[in-house]
Order: structure tokens, then sequence, then C-alpha cells
């Protein structure tokens, strides 16, 4: 195989996988700066804590899982994933968790 096809390939594959990944919007972008959610947290796979594509999958059809989530990020705990604790965030206003447990959940 020559060295053009291969890059061709290769960049066929890349975009290929780039449509396959959810791309935050400028919003979400926005509302994960300045917090640490992104040091543990990725969206398609495991870091320190679940990956949020996995927290989607686990509370699909849940109606109560926005205001659970909300208050386990804001209290922290520990046992849902694992033993590794998350820790609480009682700085992060409401409107944001909300804004972001909405996009998190969107994601199944």
């Amino acid at each position: 195989m020559n060295f053009v096809r291969k890059i061709v390939i290769a960049g066929v594959c890349g975009l290929a996988a780039m449509a396959a990944t959810p791309v935050m919007a400028a919003e979400e972008d926005a509302l994960f700066a300045g917090k640490d959610c992104l040091a543990c947290h990725k969206t398609d796979m495991k870091l320190v804590g679940p990956a949020y594509k996995d927290v989607a999958a686990k509370y699909k059809g849940n109606a109560d899982a926005p205001a659970m989530l909300l208050a386990k990020v804001k209290q922290g705990g520990m046992g849902n994933w694992g033993q590794i604790p998350m820790p609480p965030h009682p700085t992060v206003s409401d409107d944001d968790l909300k804004k972001i447990i909405a996009w998190i959940l969107s994601l199944s």
C-alpha cells in the first residue's frame, strides 16, 4: 500500500471516530471550565471516576436521576462506582450542575 493511500485511510478512520464521539457544545465546554470535573471524568472512557456515557447509561430512564446526581455532586460520596470517593463540590452553582447533569444524561 502506498504512503498516500495509507494517509487517506488514516484520515477517513479519524473522521469516522470523531463523528462517533459526541462533541461538547460551546455552552457545555464553558460550564466545565474552572471546575475540576474533567480531572476525574471523560465523556467516553473511565479515568478516576466513571465515563459520562456510563453514568448516562446507568441512569437512563430514571426520572429521579437529575436530582440524585445533583445531590451526589454537591455532597460527594462513594460506593456507586467503587471505593474511590467523589469529593464534594458545594461551590458549584445548582444552575450549572443542572445543565452539566442534563448534558451528561443526554449521552445515553
